[in-house]
């Protein structure tokens, strides 16, 4: 640690002198140590993915979660700290309903985005408390249209055609600038972003070892079956 950063990193609501806060960069640093997570749009809707690899074959891969429902037309996927990701989750799950409840309609993807990124921005701005380690790639398709947002420990947020989060992501970012098209089919998404999974990774993807979620207009958020994962690692 150098000297100069020594003062500055012990708490969050204190700047060091050229503009940093550490604390939101080490959650920062906390994703990119997190497994790899993609998100692809195609022609009807947005795919979810996420690399849920084991560190020992003694645990049970479904008990390994990384991609969540947070209302019917919205989902996310996570890297970085799992737990942290699970209060967000909630939190977003609560924010959904209260619009269905006050407002009698879906809550947009956007908006939705939107609160989890204030929500998170909180936690960098009061002492006592520290940023949230990880990082969501939300899912949506509404009335707006079809959406694939980014959101950053520090509260930022991005749209996306193709995103990356986690271990792995300038090479998946480099591929999916290299392949993706506007207008995919969902075959044709799912095994770009299997591809992307594969690059970032030792082994390639399998059934057991990668969760998928896809939202399609006029449908519900669904998770992929282990058998229609497998005939599309098969295409690998």
């Amino acid at each position: 640690m150098q000297a100069g950063q020594m003062a500055y990193d012990r708490a969050i609501t204190v700047f060091s002198p050229d503009g940093r806060l550490f604390q939101v960069e080490y959650a920062r640093v906390a994703v990119g140590r997190g497994t790899t997570t993609v998100g692809l749009k195609f022609k009807n809707g947005v795919i979810l993915m996420a690399d849920k690899k084991t560190r020992s074959k003694l645990v049970e891969a479904n008990s390994v979660e990384k991609i969540f429902q947070i209302d019917e037309h919205i989902g996310c996927a996570t890297s970085g700290l799992v737990a942290d990701a699970r209060t967000l989750v909630d939190y977003a799950r609560i924010i959904a309903q209260i619009n269905k409840v006050t407002y009698e309609e879906k809550i947009t993807t956007e908006m939705l985005v939107k609160r989890i990124c204030d929500y998170k921005q909180n936690y960098t701005q009061y002492g006592g408390v520290r940023p949230f380690g990880t990082a969501l790639l939300v899912g949506g398709v509404d009335t707006q249209g079809i959406h694939l947002f980014e959101t950053d420990p520090s509260g930022a947020l991005s749209s996306y055609k193709a995103g990356c989060i986690g271990s792995g992501r300038a090479a998946v970012i480099e591929l999916f600038e290299n392949k993706f098209k506007d207008g995919m089919s969902m075959d044709d998404a799912i095994v770009l972003g299997l591809e992307g999974l594969k690059l970032s990774g030792e082994d390639a993807p399998t059934e057991n070892t990668v969760e998928i979620g896809v939202i399609k207009k006029d449908e519900n958020f669904i998770r992929l079956e282990p058998n229609q994962i497998t005939k599309y690692t098969d295409k690998l």
